[in-house]
């Protein structure tokens, strides 16, 4: 009608993901080289990652069994656990296990007491 054409579309090159529209490339897209990440950025998988993670999971273990130890040095309890009843700290805590330790042994006394 008016012999006016509408505007073509951009070039399929201008469009940023061109090749990967309808299945075309699968490859590497490119990236900013200077944004540094903490977690290696773009496509990061290093060759050394089991050594980093071993060494990531070894100094944690050390670090929670140096706090859990600590913890359980530093514990204090007003009320003891219900002798019949499940703490699992009754393992750990040093005041549990020797506030236990004295009521054997006092239950121990009492009973060769009694028996003479």
């Amino acid at each position: 009608m008016g012999g006016s054409d509408p505007k073509p579309h951009a070039p399929a090159s201008a469009h940023p993901h061109a090749n990967n529209i309808g299945g075309g490339h699968h490859g590497m897209i490119r990236y900013p080289k200077h944004v540094w990440s903490p977690t290696g950025g773009w496509y990061s998988q290093p060759a050394n990652w089991k050594a980093n993670t071993a060494i990531v999971l070894a100094v944690s273990s050390i670090i929670i069994a140096f706090t859990w130890k600590l913890s359980a040095e530093r514990e204090v309890r007003y009320k003891m656990p219900d002798p019949d009843r499940f703490y699992p700290s009754r393992y750990w805590s040093k005041q549990i296990i020797e506030h236990e330790k004295k009521t054997k042994l006092h239950k121990e006394q009492k009973e060769a007491a009694d028996s003479r």
